[in-house]
């Protein structure tokens, strides 16, 4: 009985949800067969490129997706990389801008002056000072005074006295140094004066600030060579503004007949209101001629054949002068 369960078993022992076909090496062998086909098949007949294409399209946003966080990190590293140094170059580049225009404000002046100039600086003063660049924090709190505060004090070698300008023209004069800040009084202050010259005729003067951003230049005579539209240029004889610097623009001369001086107005060339960059320029430095001192033998050496000199040519001179006066005395009671 037992053989027969057995064998009416026998038939179910391999259901057939476990066949499993062939064997993983014919499979593999079968399709790679296939793939070496295809691949003969698209390089003799190129039947596939359509299909990639449309592959390389539909991939495309999931590649950017992988390839973002390693993007961004790479970005933010070169940010940071490179942000210290693009500083660095602006700075050097705006500060190089801003002497390239004021050597351009003096070019003309130097040209005018050429022969004078070489005499006067003999090669001991440079044409254009060094100068250092700061950028305007805030104005001052008086409302009655002109005065700008900027960045730089005397932390960055900046002292009393040194004169500011910007890329069209000079601006005022440093007058109070901080540790870290400076106050600047502006050239239209009342309390303020500068040196000025004609740049067409060369004829110097000084201007005084108005207070209403304004220059005037008074005590001219009514006749003077000035007409509206001259550019007043410093002369650099106070030894504070380097000589050639834009100052301002004569806009109105009014003429009093009652009155022998002529009242000139001039409007100052300089854009305080309209950027925050100025230069700082550093005051000319002026050398003293050396001393020249003798020996104690050959000083007194030429004293001693000074006074003896001295002395024999006034010997000589007095025989002269007595007998210049004998004649003169003598000239009345002469014949006639």
């Amino acid at each position: 009985m037992l053989k027969g369960v057995h064998q009416k078993l026998e038939p179910q022992q391999t259901p057939a949800f476990f066949v499993r076909g062939a064997s993983p090496f014919s499979r593999m062998v079968f399709f790679c067969a296939l793939s070496i086909t295809m691949m003969a098949i698209d390089a003799r007949l190129n039947y596939l490129s359509q299909i990639r294409q449309g592959f390389i399209a539909a991939l495309h946003p999931l590649e950017m997706v992988a390839k973002a966080p390693s993007n961004w990190v790479r970005d933010v590293n070169r940010y940071f990389s490179a942000h210290n140094q693009l500083v660095q170059e602006n700075y050097a580049l705006k500060q190089q801008a801003f002497e390239h225009r004021v050597r351009l404000q003096r070019l003309s002046t130097i040209e005018a002056e050429n022969t004078h100039l070489r005499s006067l600086l003999n090669g001991d003063i440079p044409i254009q000072p060094k100068a250092i660049l700061g950028e305007i924090s805030h104005t001052g709190r008086d409302p009655f005074s002109l005065v700008v505060v900027v960045n730089r004090g005397s932390q960055h070698n900046v002292k009393a006295g040194q004169a500011v300008a910007d890329s069209k023209g000079v601006i005022g004069q440093i007058t109070r140094v901080f540790p870290f800040s400076s106050e600047v009084t502006l050239i239209t202050d009342k309390e303020l004066s500068i040196p000025i010259q004609i740049e067409r005729n060369q004829l110097r003067a000084i201007a005084f600030g108005e207070g209403n951003n304004t220059l005037d230049i008074p005590y001219l005579p009514a006749n003077v060579d000035i007409k509206v539209g001259d550019k007043l240029v410093t002369s650099g004889i106070d030894g504070i503004y380097p000589a050639g610097l834009a100052v301002a623009k004569v806009t109105k001369i009014l003429q009093n007949p009652e009155s022998p001086f002529a009242k000139i107005i001039s409007t100052p060339v300089a854009e305080v209101s309209n950027h925050l960059q100025l230069l700082i320029l550093e005051l000319p430095q002026v050398k003293e001629p050396p001393l020249i001192t003798k020996p104690v033998e050959a000083e007194n050496k030429p004293v001693v054949e000074k006074k003896s000199a001295d002395t024999s040519a006034a010997a000589s001179a007095q025989p002269s002068s007595q007998t210049a006066a004998f004649k003169n005395k003598a000239k009345p009671n002469a014949p006639n």
